[in-house]
């Protein structure tokens, strides 16, 4: 794969995950859609999607795509994701999501030998040091909650990314972790349908923004990530998703009305610049 289409691939991806944050929030925010119903639709929806345009395709694979940690890690992300998103701003959350993925992922780059330098290394705690400030206690403080929800969420979206990383067939990988995902987040629909005496809502907007973000943001989303993490190390796919945050903090403040806080914009300044520091002094073998 050529370095112009590795750019171009992992910008569409990038695009697909920041428009994943701004249509949950504006959804549970704008519309009447509950949690429960918009993490059912949405992975059920992708799961579908995803089946049919590989049947279309005659992939006999799809069966076999996948696994169930994989898919386990996907419906947790999906939880956490969804009600995260219920407590906290678009831009705030991301911004927790994506420093969590760049914690978790550099130390699994650790792990599998992948060492940092000195300034790689101050990059890196700078940007842990600004997921501190961002959740500091304070009267600009997100939701403890949400900010919780959001830091695991962005553990298990690490678990799954590194789970896909070797798939050889980006789609059915992808596919079969939706299947499998599907009857997770059917049962959770349930449980929170029988324990809130059928008051959960399926309103039509809100299902309109669900399917969005089952089919195109994520089911697709998801498929051209997977496509290009075989050309990315562990770092450089924790790293390169940092950029979302800022998408999301100036589409939401362009398109939600969300405040800019001082703290945000500290916080934000910390992890890009850790970010670059990790990405511009890589280390000599």
């Amino acid at each position: 794969m050529t370095r112009l289409r590795i750019i171009i691939i992992t910008f569409l991806s990038l695009s697909a995950f920041a428009a994943n944050s701004l249509i949950t929030r504006y959804a549970l925010e704008q519309t009447t859609i509950d949690e429960a119903s918009f993490i059912m639709l949405r992975v059920v929806s992708g799961a579908l999607f995803l089946g049919i345009y590989l049947t279309i395709k005659k992939d006999k694979k799809i069966s076999q795509g996948g696994t169930w940690f994989a898919a386990f890690a996907l419906f947790i992300y999906a939880v956490s994701f969804t009600y995260g998103y219920g407590l906290i701003a678009a831009g705030t959350g991301a911004l927790l999501l994506f420093g969590s993925v760049q914690i978790t992922m550099t130390i699994a780059g650790y792990r599998e030998g992948e060492r940092l330098n000195v300034i790689q290394l101050v990059g890196f705690i700078l940007a842990i040091a600004g997921l501190v400030i961002l959740m500091l206690p304070g009267i600009s403080a997100p939701s403890l909650i949400g900010a919780s929800l959001m830091c695991i969420s962005g553990i298990a979206w690490s678990i799954y990314t590194l789970q896909g990383r070797g798939a050889r067939n980006p789609a059915a990988s992808t596919a079969g972790n939706f299947i499998k995902a599907a009857p997770m987040a059917t049962l959770l629909w349930l449980m929170v349908y029988l324990s809130t005496n059928n008051t959960i809502s399926l309103a039509n907007t809100g299902v309109i923004y669900a399917l969005l973000s089952g089919i195109v943001t994520s089911g697709i989303g998801y498929i051209i990530w997977y496509s290009v993490l075989p050309e990315l190390k562990a770092t450089q796919a924790a790293i390169v998703q940092l950029s979302v945050p800022l998408l999301v903090t100036l589409a939401g403040a362009l398109l939600l009305s969300e405040a800019i806080t001082l703290r945000i914009v500290i916080a934000s300044i910390a992890i890009l610049i850790g970010t670059m520091l990790v990405l511009s002094f890589k280390r000599k073998h």
